[in-house]
């Protein structure tokens, strides 16, 4: 093979594990678990009592911050991360970029007599000024105006950001212009579960429970990601510029054995994975699972689910960490949707509920049939998801995801629901008239008498489903692998709090302040929805034609992809929707909007002018070489008086040709300059240039094939794939 591939095999081959500097077997994972978080029992102990308090109903309960309270916080927060060794504190924020930024202040100020001495009061802790000129912002800001605000948010917890040469102490925060518009994730986020959380508690007040406190969304998300050697992913350019292969053959063998999944976790990818949950035990997030996922190379890490807010924050230091972690095991961690073409990608399984303090409002209970404050939220998640369902499709609509949503890989781009046979009987049952029955788990006997009975669930799982009930929460499936849940979750969080608005309205209405009259009202209103929603609920095939053509049938939108998608951002009743409930204004809706297509284009142009660069300096060079040394043994065969065979170099000459065409081709689609809006740009690179680019990649794919692997230039998919 080529010099820099066999390089990169020896290196693979004989690399050597490195220490961890940890030994788990004298500090067990219970006393890691949020060590460097500035908790609630960090609180305790270093707050006096009232300030406590006050911290812990701003916290729990949405109350208003006493600004009098930041100082002594400030005072303690800084007392605690001094001792964890910290010089430095950080307003850690996520712009619209999707990651995060930090602003790194120092603790120490000039004493004026030759010394310095370590500072941080309340000012400093609830407010920060990062220039905020070079964020997307949509037009909501020109360029040249810089000013923006970070708030600190007390509901997600600081915490300490350790590096060998130091740690900081970061907290999490909002992101503002000065103008007060969000120029972030987290903004919206709060603002929805906010709302949803007044709609929530209107209901719950109409079932008899006069001060239910706050409804909390809550939120698990499911991370898939690729591993593969550094060495590999540094000489794959496009794997280094865009996040996934933009060439490569089909490898002899892909997943078709099915013998990765759930596999024994190789033990270089075992290390990795249990110093990375050491890192994100110490930051309290609740990691539970770890598996090898259905490709080779792939893996899937998940969370317990928590407050939505904390979530998406922990959400994007799981990413961080995988991310930064893995160089120290020679690895890079690839959270691109689809790295590699012919094999599943990878994708974000955000589990979604809400509740109180003391209950989860989508625990259907034993008897669902009987649980009418469970069928109420249920169906105000039905009616939301049926009524909103093109803004969900929006809410993970990137070029990353177009790779895979559709496929028989990840669910249809059509959003639809799977309740399971039990809740689906009893929404039938509900649209006739009072639900009477609920299916009844049961119990499962397989068969070998040294086995246990097992507990057999009352239905089955559909992994085919956008949107599916999965017991006491929604899974929505179609979250992509590289997004921050945040978008997901402002969508989601507003759709349910419109919907809940709705029934509390209707309810209202229909009993009059009677509370006698609830079940009545209840009923009648349950089967309204039902009646009117239920061509949402599909609980077979999404991957069916047949689906596609039924879909159809019941009106359901197609969004196939982004460039189709991103436009239901702009319809006047979706920017009234998150208007109404205090969410994005519409001038933020717009600049979301505007934001999200520049970024399709910009992600679509980048992987274009990569692949012409590849396919130019590194890929056809490679075929002219072979195509050389193909013309040379024909000619040397003539000389001694043999026939040579030609149908390689014919192949090869063809190839070569057509080749050279597709990169004229992708070339001219690059530089031509489409007309008019933003969203005219993203059509001409999602029509013009994506089919120009995947015609140079079949080209090349074919002539991988051919050319001898001591020529070939790029790391193979079998490489990259297989060796660990």
């Amino acid at each position: 093979m080529s010099n820099a591939r066999k390089e990169a095999v020896d290196a693979v081959t004989n690399f050597k594990p490195v220490d961890s500097g940890w030994n788990f077997r004298e500090t067990p994972s219970n006393v890691l678990y949020g060590s460097n978080v500035f908790g609630d029992q960090q609180m305790k102990d270093l707050l006096p009592k009232g300030v406590y308090k006050a911290l812990q109903q701003t916290i729990k309960n949405g109350a208003k911050l006493d600004g009098s309270v930041a100082d002594v916080v400030a005072q303690a927060m800084k007392d605690w991360a001094l001792e964890k060794g910290a010089t430095h504190y950080a307003h850690v924020f996520q712009p619209l970029t999707g990651l995060t930024a930090e602003k790194h202040d120092s603790f120490l100020s000039p004493s004026g007599n030759g010394s310095a001495l370590a500072e941080f009061g309340g000012k400093e802790l609830i407010q920060g000024e990062p220039d905020a000129s070079s964020f997307p912002s949509g037009g909501i800001r020109a360029t040249f105006e810089a000013r923006g605000y970070t708030a600190w948010d007390p509901t997600s917890p600081a915490y300490i950001l350790e590096n060998p040469n130091g740690t900081t102490l970061c907290i999490p925060t909002a992101f503002i212009s000065w103008t007060g518009e969000a120029l972030d994730k987290k903004t919206p986020v709060l603002r929805s579960m906010q709302a949803l959380s007044q709609q929530a508690q209107r209901v719950l007040k109409l079932f008899g429970n006069a001060n239910p406190g706050p409804v909390v969304a809550s939120a698990g998300p499911e991370q898939e990601y690729f591993l593969i050697d550094r060495n590999f992913y540094f000489a794959r350019p496009d794997l280094m510029s865009t996040g996934r292969t933009l060439f490569g053959a089909k490898p002899p063998k892909g997943q078709e054995f099915e013998d990765q999944y759930f596999g024994a976790i190789p033990d270089r990818v075992l290390a990795y994975m249990l110093d990375c949950e050491r890192e994100l035990y110490k930051l309290g997030v609740p990691i539970k699972t770890r598996h090898n996922e259905v490709a080779p190379g792939q893996y899937e890490v998940a969370p317990v689910y928590e407050n939505a807010n904390v979530a998406a924050d922990h959400q994007q230091m799981i990413m961080l960490v995988h991310q930064k972690m893995a160089p120290k095991y020679g690895m890079q961690c690839l959270l691109h949707e689809k790295p590699f073409a012919g094999i599943n990608g990878s994708g974000k399984h955000v589990n979604w509920s809400l509740g109180t303090s003391s209950a989860n409002l989508l625990e259907p209970g034993e008897t669902p049939h009987d649980n009418a404050q469970f069928l109420v939220f249920c169906a105000a998640v039905i009616r939301a998801v049926h009524l909103h369902s093109d803004l969900l499709r929006v809410a993970v609509a990137f070029s990353g995801n177009d790779h895979r949503l559709g496929a028989n890989e990840a669910p249809p781009a059509i959003i639809s629901i799977f309740l399971g046979s039990q809740l689906a009987d009893i929404f039938e049952q509900l649209e006739k008239g009072p639900a009477s029955s609920s299916q009844k788990a049961g119990t499962m006997t397989v068969g070998a008498d040294v086995l246990p009975t097992l507990p057999k669930h009352a239905g089955d799982r559909n992994r085919t489903s956008p949107f599916a009930f999965t017991g006491n929460k929604f899974e929505f499936r179609a979250v992509g692998s590289s997004q921050s849940i945040a978008g997901p979750l402002v969508v989601l969080n507003t759709i349910v709090a419109e919907s809940l608005d709705y029934i509390a309205t209707e309810l209202e209405k229909s009993m009059g302040g009677d509370a006698s009259k609830l079940n009545a009202s209840v009923q009648k209103l349950l089967q309204d929805i039902t009646a009117k929603h239920k061509a949402v609920i599909f609980n077979g095939d999404g991957y069916s034609e047949e689906w596609h053509r039924e879909a159809e049938k019941r009106g359901l939108p197609n969004l196939r992809n982004t460039v189709d998608a991103l436009p239901v951002l702009m319809k006047e009743e979706n920017a009234a929707l998150f208007a109404k409930y205090g969410v994005l204004s519409p001038r933020e809706t717009h600049s979301r909007y505007e934001i999200y297509v520049e970024r399709y284009c910009k992600d679509v142009n980048t992987e274009s002018l990569v692949a012409l660069s590849m396919a130019k300096t590194q890929i056809l060079p490679a075929a002219y070489r072979y195509q050389k040394e193909l013309a040379a043994t024909a000619a040397s065969l003539k000389e001694i008086g043999k026939t040579p065979h030609l149908g390689s170099l014919d192949k090869l000459t063809e190839l070569v040709a057509q080749f050279e065409s597709a990169i004229d081709k992708l070339e001219a689609a690059i530089n031509h300059k489409a007309s008019g809006d933003s969203i005219s740009h993203a059509k001409h690179f999602r029509d013009e240039v994506i089919p120009a680019m995947n015609v140079v990649r079949s080209i090349a794919d074919k002539v991988e094939t051919i050319v001898p692997d001591d020529i070939w230039p790029l790391p193979t998919y079998h490489e990259m794939l297989f060796i660990k």
